[in-house]
């Protein structure tokens, strides 16, 4: 089994901005496994806050060549994180050409989430509008701490029949968190992920909220789930957080049978990851891998996003 790992760069179409940061290019590791003349791919996004780097992944990546493994022994080689998500997803694919198109029923298209990231009110609105002209009609809108109301009001205002959800990236901590969600409630919104950070959300606990609330950074694998009753309805699975398909399908049943709503999330990246991500994707309750149509260059082959979907066929 040979192995190849290289870092991939890839130009938004506009900066990208939540509440740790704002970026202009999408860097990730694809890997490219070869065995007795078929091959698989996968791709990962290395993340900082979960004390990844891209060196530190390449590393765990390359360590595998000399390792004879298969998508079970994997887990136990390597912990959940973006180095085993992007092997395990390339094992998937070097199983069957076509994944996921042949493993697994998928339908003919998968609503997805459009992002709206940080910004002045103004520009936050010109964005959504353009998303909503496009036919999108779910929309996701980053937030930190500054002009919550405002920023969601100035969304409302051109979206006023989409769905909204909002992602906080841990940021809430500085706010009456009860009263910043009660004050959104006329804005009609679905959900917030993951308000606090995750050392803090045990605060979520006998909170009243009337927006239902999703764990995104405090849940990357089942192991997690127990923790996470009575503070959060639903969990945002990123296979970059489970370290791959395999791991995900488990914390998605762990999740279901925990009575947990599910929503599938992405890193910023090409439609290699998108694509890994759907045999989950098409039973959740929300979705968001919009990640592919925010960059510029996509892989060859990508997935085709019309009307705020993905359109599988």
């Amino acid at each position: 089994m040979k192995i190849e790992a290289h870092i991939v760069s890839y130009p938004l179409k506009r900066p990208f901005t939540i509440s740790r940061g704002s970026r202009t290019n999408a860097e990730v590791i694809q890997v490219r496994i070869e065995h007795d003349g078929n091959v698989g791919v996968g791709e990962c996004s290395p993340t900082g806050r979960y004390g990844e780097s891209f060196d530190s992944v390449l590393v765990q990546i390359t360590s595998m060549g000399s390792v004879f493994f298969d998508r079970s022994s994997l887990q136990s080689l390597l912990p959940a994180g973006a180095a085993r998500n992007a092997i395990d997803c390339a094992l998937w694919d070097l199983g069957s050409p076509r994944f996921p198109d042949d493993v697994f029923h998928l339908p003919s298209s998968i609503k997805t989430a459009m992002t709206v990231s940080i910004n002045s009110a103004n520009a936050m609105a010109e964005e959504a509008k353009a998303y909503v002209e496009q036919g999108a009609t779910l929309i996701k809108v980053k937030l930190n701490a500054d002009d919550v109301y405002e920023r969601l009001q100035a969304v409302r205002n051109v979206a006023p029949n989409a769905t909204l959800i909002v992602d906080a990236n841990e940021a809430w901590s500085c706010l009456d968190l009860e009263q910043t969600i009660n004050s959104l409630i006329p804005l009609n919104i679905t959900m917030i992920e993951q308000p606090l950070p995750a050392s803090e959300d045990e605060q979520l606990r006998g909170l009243n909220s009337a927006i239902p609330l999703c764990a995104d950074e405090s849940c990357h694998t089942k192991r997690d789930i127990p923790r996470l009753l009575g503070l959060y309805q639903m969990i945002n699975i990123k296979l970059d957080k489970t370290g791959g398909l395999t791991a995900a399908l488990e914390l998605e049943r762990s999740a279901r049978d925990a009575g947990l709503d599910i929503m599938v999330g992405c890193m910023l990246g090409s439609s290699i990851a998108m694509k890994a991500a759907l045999p989950v994707a098409a039973n959740a309750e929300l979705v968001d891998l919009d990640g592919a149509y925010l960059i510029n260059g996509d892989v060859t082959g990508g997935l085709k996003y019309k009307n705020g979907a993905i359109i599988l066929s």
